[in-house]
């Protein structure tokens, strides 16, 4: 027999750990290593977490530094040297009777510099040789809505001019607001030579000055300052802000070229236009936007000399000779038809790519038998409801179809209180709180008027197929697989091609009519476009309402939309959603952030966009909403929805009654599926219909109150709008939009 032997337990036993060197020397690791080194790891406690964390921050802002001086020298570079291009300043009056000459003559007498194009002409322009630098200047006339939003576009610093003894009106203010949403670059706020100031005793003077400076820096907080251009050391520090100041980034227009047009010249259908190349790269291969006339391809751009001074845009039937005829002009940039953008905006859809399928005679014949077996099943199911006994009538809940006794109401009382319970409804709606509810028209069925609507269990979960029963229009548009990194490659691209900044060429635009040679009061402007801008596709924007806008807002009333250089008219409302479906808004109201949709050309990079709508006046339009472009979503599903309300006649603990919703037996039949609610919470769906008045018995999740209101929500999609293309001449006068209030 075999002696056990004792053991201890296994979780008694120790366990060394497996790393552990066994104490060996320095001269053994060695061995052990050949030679190999091991790099510390930061995570290590012998590494001194101090100083790494000293360095990197140290190195951070060494970074950061080395960026801004970069981009300062990038925003600058195009000012420094003798052929230099002059810097822009835009001059708008936020005051009436304010004088932009008398400004400019004020800057220029600082310095003891002289004028160019003085004598009503659209641009100024000055020398300023103590700066080593040029100016130009773009004097905008008062209440000019327009044109102080085109000149602020191209300006590399805004002057805004106020008065001492006016203040600033609603049009001012307005002008504030949409200037500030549509991007401002850097801002100097000076008041011009007035005789009144100087009646002004110093105390109200300095009272004015704050005020003035308390204003313009709700609007822009980087303002330190108003200048009195009356005292020449004012206007000499004024002048040296515009002279030395770093033009501010605006952000639409990062990433594209515009021209400003020194001289304009038009010749069989042909725009010649002479300038100097400001933003990035101007390439021939790509397409250019003339503001209030569309889009045009460029032939090529020639070099033209620079002038000491930008001088005064030429008239449209002038006789400038570009070159002399015996030299061949040099060419910077010409059009490649192989790799130039194509004017095409939309796609041309092809009806035949349809399907063109026809149903066999089998599936007709089957098709026919079912819709005679639906007709047999519902003459049966009538004829058990009228063979129903008064006397054998119960009123329990069972789960299947109920025999309840029921009277009709003669039609005058029907009638009678049908009028009763809209008057309630009415005042509901008054009270917003159900926006979307709509009475059922009882002379036409709800199967018919509301065909193209259907109902969702949860309108934040439900799948909506976005590519189901799209119109034909859905073809036209364009659709990017991915459009972030389609952005990037082009802007990587447009840095990559054309004329560097900078450069005085002479752009020459094809097909362009004669009108776009006529300018007004500001000269003429082209700005570049990446490539696909010219392709349309669904644009969304999120907007914001204007907070001292007081009018009615409806999805349906036409406003125009401007986003980068184009204007364009009409948008739609969408609202909020999780899985791509969004609720559509019939209006924009105060405190909310809707999107705004539109068929329009498609842009790139951040852009700020807003909304207004015209008035009576061409140049006073008001500031509706203000916002961003978000993407351009083809499968975003924009629902509208259409609450049908209900009164529940009789209640029984769970159970309802329900009238007023519908008016026949076979509407109630149709919409049976779709699901119900309350405004309590309730939710429940459709037993059987009771009667010929459209009456239903309902049942619900819990006990409802006969002061309830049985609600069912149906969906439709729609889709956005064609925009077009916005003109000023075109404009024409619309009713006052306050008294425009109505419900859809």
């Amino acid at each position: 027999m075999v002696q056990a032997v004792h053991h201890h337990r296994p979780t008694l036993k120790q366990q060394n750990k497996p790393f552990k060197s066994k104490h060996a020397t320095k001269s053994a690791l060695k061995d052990i290593a050949k030679g190999r080194t091991q790099r510390p790891s930061p995570k290590s406690t012998a590494v001194n977490t101090a100083a790494q964390l000293r360095f990197n921050r140290r190195n951070t802002q060494k970074q950061i530094q080395v960026a801004k001086r970069a981009a300062l020298v990038a925003a600058t570079r195009i000012f420094n040297g003798t052929d230099g291009a002059p810097r822009v300043v835009t001059v708008i009056p936020l005051c009436e009777g304010t004088d932009t000459k008398d400004a400019i003559r004020a800057l220029s007498s600082a310095v003891g510099e002289e004028l160019e194009g003085v004598g009503g002409q659209k641009v100024w322009g000055m020398k300023a040789h103590r700066f080593k630098i040029s100016l130009i200047f773009l004097p905008v006339q008062y209440g000019r809505y327009w044109d102080a939003l085109d000149a602020a576009k191209v300006a590399d610093h805004v002057l805004f001019l106020f008065s001492p003894t006016v203040e600033v009106d609603r049009k001012g203010d307005t002008l504030l607001r949409t200037l500030q949403a549509q991007g401002l670059p850097t801002v100097v706020s000076v008041i011009p030579p007035d005789p009144l100031v100087h009646s002004i005793d110093q105390k109200s003077r300095s009272a004015i000055f704050e005020s003035l400076l308390s204003f313009i820096q709700y609007f822009e907080p980087s303002q330190t300052r108003v200048y009195d251009l009356s005292n020449s050391s004012d206007s000499l520090i004024a002048l040296r802000s515009l002279v030395e100041g770093h033009p501010r980034e605006v952000k639409w227009r990062s990433g594209r070229p515009w021209v400003i047009g020194e001289e304009v010249e038009w010749g069989d259908g042909v725009l010649k236009v002479t300038g100097i190349v400001r933003g990035v790269r101007l390439s021939a291969n790509r397409l250019v936007h003339v503001p209030n006339f569309g889009d045009y391809a460029v032939s090529k751009a020639c070099p033209c000399p620079h002038r000491a001074i930008m001088s005064t845009p030429s008239p449209p039937n002038n006789s400038h000779k570009w070159m002399p005829m015996d030299v061949e002009p040099q060419v910077l940039s010409e059009r490649v038809p192989s790799s130039a953008d194509s004017l095409s905006s939309t796609n041309v859809p092809d009806d035949m790519a349809n399907e063109q399928t026809w149903p066999t005679q089998e599936e007709l014949d089957n098709a026919k038998l079912h819709d005679d077996a639906s007709d047999r099943e519902g003459d049966i199911e009538e004829q058990d409801h009228e063979m129903v006994p008064l006397d054998s009538a119960t009123d329990v809940e069972t789960d299947r179809k109920s025999v309840v006794a029921f009277h009709d109401l003669d039609a005058e009382e029907e009638e009678k209180q049908l009028k009763e319970w809209r008057n309630r409804v009415q005042e509901e709606r008054d009270a917003q709180q159900f926006p979307d509810e709509l009475d059922t028209p009882q002379d036409i069925p709800a199967r018919t008027r509301f065909a193209r609507y259907r109902g969702m269990h949860s309108f934040r979960t439900s799948p909506w197929d976005p590519y189901e029963n799209l119109p034909r229009d859905y073809a036209r548009i364009f659709e990017f697989d991915d459009f972030t990194l389609t952005g990037r490659d082009v802007q990587k691209a447009a840095e990559a091609e054309g004329v560097e900044p900078g450069t005085r060429v002479t752009v020459y635009v094809d097909g362009v009519p004669e009108g776009a040679s006529i300018t007004g009061d500001l000269p003429l402007v082209i700005y570049g476009l990446l490539e696909y801008e010219r392709k349309k596709t669904d644009l969304h924007f999120t907007v914001q309402r204007n907070t001292e806008y007081d009018g009615s807002v409806r999805s349906k009333d036409p406003l125009t939309l401007c986003y980068g250089p184009r204007r364009l008219r009409h948008t739609r409302g969408g609202g909020k959603g999780v899985n791509n479906v969004h609720k559509f808004e019939r209006f924009l109201w105060h405190g909310t952030t809707v999107v705004a949709s539109v068929y329009a050309p498609v842009i790139f990079g951040r852009q700020s966009c807003t909304l207004l709508r015209e008035t009576e006046g061409v140049q006073v339009p008001e500031l509706v909403a203000m916002g961003s472009f978000m993407n351009p979503d083809t499968t975003r599903i924009i629902a509208k929805r259409i609450i049908l309300a209900g009164h529940p006649f009789k209640v029984h603990r769970k159970s309802a009654t329900v009238r007023y919703m519908f008016f026949n037996p076979d509407d109630v039949q149709y919409f049976k599926p779709i699901q119900l609610h309350t405004k309590h919470g309730r939710s429940g769906h459709v037993r059987e219909s009771l009667g010929t008045y459209g009456y239903f018995k309902a049942h619900f999740d819990g006990p409802i109150s006969q002061m309830d209101t049985v609600c069912m929500a149906l969906y439709k999609r729609v889709y956005p709008r064609w925009s077009e293309a916005w003109r000023p001449e075109s404009c024409e006068p619309l009713d006052d939009p306050t008294s425009k209030d109505e419900v859809l």
